[in-house]
């Protein structure tokens, strides 16, 4: 029974990372100006991207309270003084789907908007993440100036 608590505890921790979405960084990137300096957005990519995102965002919006309702549900389920392995397992089972509907949605969207760049523009974008994502597991492993470990600025998850 413990080993089903740590694996639905691990299943809820590791939605969140799966949740994030599979590759674009968060927010409006294509707005920030550093990243329409070093892609060199047009003006109407820049509009193309804007549409993609807000024909987007209400599925999206949809599809994350789902994938927050059905966690819940589950935490709820695994407070109970007893256990039962199917309701676990079904609610489970309905958050994996959760999860899936809301991947494959980011994914769609991240292929949209793959489609108003030029394949340069992609390379040099996966590149700056990239190197973004390494700047970021170093400062984590190599800790502050006392051994503490350095805080990333965090951006807003909007989506």
């Amino acid at each position: 029974m413990r080993k089903l608590m740590f694996l639905a505890l691990l299943s809820l921790t590791a939605g969140t990372a799966f949740a994030q979405g599979p590759g674009l960084p968060n927010g409006k990137w294509w707005r920030k100006p550093e990243v329409v300096e070093r892609l060199a957005l047009s003006q109407d990519q820049q509009q193309k991207l804007d549409g993609i995102f807000r024909a987007s965002a209400p599925q999206l919006i949809d599809l994350r309270g789902d994938v927050e309702k059905r966690s819940l549900e589950l935490r709820g389920e695994l407070d109970q003084p007893q256990l039962n392995r199917g309701d676990i397992q079904r609610l489970a089972a309905k958050l994996n789907e959760s999860r899936g509907r809301l991947f494959e949605r980011e994914l769609m969207m991240m292929v949209d908007m793959r489609s108003a760049l030029s394949d340069e523009q992609w390379g040099r974008l996966r590149t700056a993440m990239a190197d973004q994502e390494g700047q970021r597991g170093r400062g984590m492993r190599r800790g502050g100036e006392q051994g503490q470990p350095q805080q990333m600025p965090r951006e807003r998850r909007r989506p």
